[in-house]
């Protein structure tokens, strides 16, 4: 027969004290990473949620040169690439970056916990920002067609700046 009554409020007691133990080892031996929920409630926190997210391109092969250096990422949605350098000043960086096809697009850098910084690309698709503060980053590219009717968002995954 089974020997374990339901009932026995002292086995829900056993249960609750293993758990517990069990969850404070799990958070003592391998914890999430410090702020890790402030950097997903970052990452999704747009207010316009119609947006595609561009990826990473990959520049391994392009080791030596001149757009393979640590500093500059190239993202890349459908038809649109985003490359940006990131040149850090202090406790600021400064963002040279590059859109094409080019045209004079908003561009907004996102930190956390600091005000968004907004310029427009030039007609060749370049834009600069060059006091950008330190932390949790996302850009997000405001697309205009040839009129200048807004269009499509896109926005880059996070970068720890």
């Amino acid at each position: 027969m089974n020997d374990i009554d339901p009932r026995d409020d002292r086995r829900g007691q056993e249960d609750t004290a293993v758990l517990t133990e069990l969850n404070r080892l799990v958070y003592q031996l391998d914890a999430p990473p410090a702020g890790l929920v402030e950097r997903i409630q970052f990452a999704v926190a747009l207010e316009d949620l119609d947006v595609e997210v561009a990826r990473w391109q990959r520049t391994d092969s392009l080791a030596g040169v001149r757009g393979g250096n640590p500093g500059t990422i190239t993202f890349t949605v459908d038809n649109l690439t985003l490359m940006v350098n990131f040149t850090p000043s202090g406790a600021r960086h400064r963002i040279d970056g590059w859109l094409v096809p080019a045209g004079e697009h908003t561009v907004e850098v996102r930190v956390a916990e600091h005000e968004s910084s907004t310029t427009k690309a030039d007609d060749g698709g370049r834009f600069v920002l060059a006091d950008v503060p330190t932390g949790t980053t996302q850009i997000v590219v405001h697309l205009v067609d040839a009129r200048g009717v807004p269009g499509r968002t896109v926005v880059t995954p996070t970068i720890m700046l």
